[in-house]
Parts: C-alpha cells; sequence; structure tokens
C-alpha cells in the first residue's frame, strides 16, 4: 500500500492511497464544517447542507440524476455529519473512479441548493429528528452528550432543532457554505487500486475552481463538572436505557488507546465482561455494550443498555 499526502497548489488537502490489490475505489471528501460551528439560530445547518447536496446540480438537475449513475454502475454512497466534519462518499469499482470524482466534484462545486428543494428536505430532517426521538435505543446516546456538555455546540443536537430547521433560508445556506467549503478546510482522499498521477491530475482540475477565502475556527469546547450528575427522562416504553459515562480523552491524548481497551474489555463483544454478565449470565439485558469516543477535543467512555423496567 502506497500512501500519499499533499496540498495542491489551489491549498486543497489531498490523500491519494494506492492498495494494487484492490478492486475497488473509494472516494471521499471531508470538511472542517460540523455542528461545533453552528450558532444557536442556525443550529443543524451543517447537517441540513449535508442532505441538500444531493438534491441537485446544475448539470444533474434531480436526485436521481445523482444516484442513478453511481448505483447503475454497482457503486454506494452516502455522507454524515459530526460535531467537527460532515463527510461525503462513493465507493465504486475501479473502472468507474472517474465517474465517482466527477460527481463529488460536481455536488460541491455545483449544487443548485434550489429553494423549492430547500422547503421539502425540511420535512424530512424534521421526521429524521422524530426518529431519532421515537426510538429510545437512539435517544438515551443523544441526550448523554445534551447532559455531558450542555448549552454549548458539543451538547446541542447535530440535526437542530424543528424550529431551527424550519427557520433556515437559502440565504443562510449559501453563507455557510461560502464560510465552510473552501480549499484549506476540506480534504479529498482516494483510495484503492489507483494510478496516483493520472488521479492527481484529475483531482487538481476538476477542483481548480474551488475557492480559496479563509473559513471560520470553532470554538473549543468547556468541561466542567464537580460532582456526580444524573438525568431521568420518564417516557412510556416497555424497556428502560441506560447510559453511564465517564469523561475520558481527546483524539490527540496519549491515553486514548489505554481508553479504547477498558471499552473492549469492559462492553467491546459477546467476550466482553459486561455481555457475560449482564446477558449470558442474569439474562437481564438484549444489548448491552461500551464505547470509546474520542474527539478533537473531547471524549468519553459510555455504557449503554436497554433493561427490564422493574
Amino acid at each position: 500500500m502506497k500512501i500519499e499526502q499533499k496540498i495542491l497548489a489551489n491549498n486543497l488537502n489531498t490523500l491519494f492511497i494506492h492498495s494494487p490489490g484492490s478492486t475497488s475505489a473509494s472516494v471521499q471528501m471531508w470538511f472542517r464544517a460540523g455542528s461545533a460551528l453552528e450558532k444557536t439560530k442556525d443550529l443543524g445547518i451543517a447537517h441540513f447542507l449535508e442532505h441538500m447536496f444531493f438534491k441537485g446540480t446544475k448539470k444533474r438537475s434531480t436526485p436521481f440524476k445523482i444516484a442513478g449513475p453511481i448505483e447503475n454502475a454497482g457503486g454506494v454512497f452516502n455522507a454524515f455529519t459530526s460535531q467537527d466534519l460532515t463527510g461525503y462518499y462513493i465507493k465504486v469499482d475501479a473502472a468507474h473512479l472517474d465517474l465517482a470524482l466527477e460527481i463529488v466534484a460536481d455536488i460541491f462545486l455545483n449544487s443548485l441548493l434550489a429553494q423549492k428543494e430547500i422547503t421539502k428536505e425540511k420535512g424530512v430532517v424534521v421526521e429524521e429528528i422524530n426518529m431519532r426521538r421515537d426510538t429510545p435505543m437512539i435517544h438515551v446516546a443523544d441526550l448523554l452528550e445534551q447532559f455531558l456538555y450542555g448549552d454549548q455546540p458539543a451538547g446541542w443536537d447535530i440535526a437542530g432543532t424543528k424550529e431551527t430547521v424550519q427557520g433556515l433560508t437559502r440565504a443562510d445556506i449559501l453563507t455557510y457554505v461560502k464560510s465552510q467549503y473552501v480549499a484549506e478546510n476540506t480534504l479529498v482522499c482516494v483510495a484503492g487500486n489507483i494510478r496516483e498521477n493520472k488521479v492527481r491530475e484529475k483531482v487538481r482540475k476538476l477542483f481548480s475552481s474551488i475557492s480559496q477565502k479563509n473559513f471560520k475556527e470553532k470554538i473549543g469546547v468547556k468541561e466542567k463538572q464537580e460532582k456526580l450528575r444524573v438525568l431521568l427522562e420518564y417516557r412510556a416504553t416497555d424497556q428502560t436505557h441506560i447510559a453511564l459515562a465517564a469523561r475520558g480523552f481527546n483524539l490527540s491524548h496519549k491515553d486514548r488507546f489505554a481508553q479504547e481497551i477498558i471499552a473492549a474489555i469492559l462492553g467491546g463483544g459477546m467476550s466482553s465482561r459486561l455481555f457475560l454478565e449482564i446477558r449470558e449470565k442474569l439474562g437481564l439485558a438484549y444489548y448491552i455494550s461500551t464505547s470509546s469516543e474520542e474527539n478533537p477535543d473531547t471524549g468519553f467512555l459510555a455504557t449503554f443498555a436497554g433493561v427490564k423496567n422493574e
């Protein structure tokens, strides 16, 4: 495997990973443009924009014209938003790499962000918020982060609220794109059975018009806790969902690996201590797991379980 990291002349960050034994190729586009950059009035805008980039471009005017060519070639694609990042990816047979690269560049540089699609997508995102809240196993994890970090970006819901999503305007979205979707704030990664020189030149041409403006940096997370804290939310469900967390280490801390090992020992699989004790021995839960969460400036260790109400 050969790895090449390069900053192009237009300040675009690139990463090329050549894996000669692979028959597929993946194109990923990452931005430091997550919910940690938001203000209360535009909460959820990073996640909303992730949805909008698949709604049509100047060349591909409908969502089907974006999705169709990828899926007709046997490819898969998706996107995600976190506190710190928004990412988009397409994975295809290596023979269709040029198609994947061209579509990734097209949705990034030429999305229409049409008002009628914005209006329609607000309803979709509101239903996504409803889905998460109506699924206690997911909702308890969302509550945990809100409880850990409180009224600051790290404690806000990445999807926003129904009210903030409904309040977003096209002008808000365009302003956000101009401030964060710029060369120095972007990473284009291509991995698989690729020819680095050819791919690098293709990326250079496709992204030649990318903005080189400065981007907005996020504000650091404030952590403060002096005693045990408990949050209870009462719901009419047949199962009680528990989330138990301890503040831990961030992504760059030397002890984060120890934190990950502890998570594996406690609840990382069917041979973990909690699984063997709580599920196999006592039969108290169907799911129980421990995970290690590491972000650029926060981290925590958390155990989740769904148990009988009594």
